[in-house]
């Protein structure tokens, strides 16, 4: 660690120091402050800076800044509140690398997050800090108007910064203990900062897994019934992650016939078919550098799926008719409602491509599941629809809100959205009411009294329909799910009277 450190001896003995005196630093103040005073003593450097992300994981905020040996006041408003849009130290966050400039006028790269002075800026280095899971949370910034070399200093600062962010969380801890009226809390993210509606449990392990994946490249894949908002959570992974200036382009694999697709998401060269008069980029090309999201990626073709796991394996496509492949940088995301681990029993699906998208799977909950949430987007969706049609807000009546609440919306979140659009059209009075809302009655909950053999059936005809539905009337994908035999399926519903036509309706 100190064989290209000047004085290595001197170095270790400063650093130890650093350890010890940053150990016995009772709170926030002490410990950041600390941290970047002795970043100062051991880097040589007359600005240090360190920079942590918020407990979203969304955005990235100076914490302590030290000028010329003096700790600057935090706070100041000519500081900017969040850095995502420095690309500089993005790329160190995002890319977990350490980036260290020698020449720093010499270079292309945009410094606004250093303060402004008389003397240049030189030499800059930039060390990403890491916690015990390997997750990157900060960033420690060491500036020189002299030319250093500042590499050799990189591996022992980010052990330093590292012991910093633990010990930081351990007085949050503590700080919780001592005071549960006011606890401190790290890692559970904010339901509004993705723009997400919702405060049920469900919807809380939504976000909180949007949070770890949102600064990674990592595949992601999105599972949920239909009309759960999978385009919806894609489209905040990108507004809200660091490719969120990029263009952001969804593709629903189920909406074009095979060649087509092909066509639409690689691209072609001139006289590649028929009818190719001219080159084409893919959506691939439209999204570089963005997100692309691969809508009902489970009707995806198989002799698609190959490139597309090439795609992602490579990072590099090739356009039909062309013998060059060239580099992409896209982050592809990927959503279904299919069972696809079930398709890949079956061999519809390949296995490769499965765990490749599988690299880390966020199941959408469905809105039954979701509880209170249903009046908060049945108030969210009037509002817009008010506001889209230009008329006055309306109220609603307990007895609507009873209604709804007692629905089990097998459309999700998008059977909610066009029910209350409609019922406020319906509404002339300025109170919506529980006639404005019509709801098939086969989901609705029955207040007559019934007898235990009657209510069992009107559970078990809910779930089969659920179930049918979910699997666009596939009767064997719906018996595997259950753990039936296709055989009793078949007879539980001649017995429930369901047919396709209830499994549509």
């Amino acid at each position: 660690m100190f064989l290209q450190v000047p004085q290595p001896l001197a170095y270790a003995e400063v650093l130890l120091e650093q350890f010890t005196r940053l150990a016995r630093a009772a709170d926030d103040a002490a410990l950041l402050g600390g941290l970047v005073v002795g970043l100062a003593e051991l880097s040589g450097c007359e600005l240090t800076q360190l920079y942590l992300l918020d407990a979203t994981h969304t955005s990235l905020g100076m914490t302590a800044e030290c000028l010329e040996g003096s700790v600057q006041p935090r706070g100041a408003h000519s500081l900017p509140a969040d850095y995502n849009g420095d690309q500089l130290l993005q790329f160190a966050l995002c890319q977990n690398r350490i980036v260290c400039i020698a020449d720093l006028p010499g270079s292309l790269h945009e410094t606004s997050f250093l303060p402004t002075r008389a003397a240049p800026w030189q030499s800059l280095l930039c060390v990403p800090i890491v916690n015990e899971q390997q997750t990157v949370e900060g960033l420690l910034v060491c500036a020189s108007s002299r030319h250093l070399e500042l590499q050799a200093f990189a591996d022992s600062l980010g052990r330093l910064g590292a012991f910093v962010l633990s010990q930081l969380h351990l007085l949050h801890r503590l700080r919780r203990r001592v005071d549960d009226s006011h606890p401190v809390r790290i890692s559970v993210p904010s339901i509004s900062a993705y723009g997400l509606i919702g405060k049920s449990a469900p919807m809380r392990q939504t976000c909180s897994m949007i949070s770890k994946v949102l600064h990674s490249p990592y595949t992601v894949l999105l599972r949920g019934e239909t009309g759960t908002g999978k385009e919806v959570v894609a489209r905040a992974i990108h507004d809200y992650g660091p490719r969120r200036s990029q263009p952001f382009i969804v593709q629903n694999c189920a909406a074009l016939p095979e060649s087509l697709l092909e066509s639409e998401l690689f691209g072609y060269c001139k006289g590649a078919f028929t009818g190719a008069l001219r080159n084409r980029a893919g959506l691939f090309d439209a999204a570089n550098g963005g997100t692309l999201l691969l809508d009902e990626v489970g009707d995806m073709p198989m002799s698609l799926q190959a490139k597309l796991l090439r795609v992602l394996q490579e990072g590099e496509i090739r356009p039909l008719g062309s013998n060059d492949t060239h580099k992409i940088d896209v982050r592809i995301l990927a959503a279904t409602h299919r069972d696809l681990a079930a398709m890949v029993s079956e061999g519809t699906f390949r296995e490769d491509l499965y765990y490749r998208l599988s690299q880390f799977p966020i199941e959408l909950p469905a809105l039954r599941q979701r509880g209170d949430d249903i009046v908060d987007l049945a108030r969210h969706f009037a509002d817009r629809a008010c506001a889209f049609l230009q008329r006055d807000a309306l109220c609603w009546s307990d007895a609507a809100l009873d209604h709804l609440s007692g629905y089990a919306f097998p459309g999700n979140v998008r059977e909610l959205k066009g029910l209350v659009e409609r019922a406020v059209l319906l509404c002339e009075d300025g109170e919506l009411l529980a006639e404005h809302f019509t709801l098939r009655a086969d989901v609705v909950p029955k207040r007559a009294r019934l007898d235990l053999r009657e209510r069992l059936e009107q559970v078990e005809r809910a779930l089969l329909l659920d179930c049918l539905r979910k699997n666009q009337g596939n009767q064997s994908l719906s018996a595997r799910e259950l753990g039936l035999p296709r055989r009793t399926l078949l007879y539980r519903l001649g017995r429930l009277n369901i047919n396709l036509g209830d499994v549509n309706a």
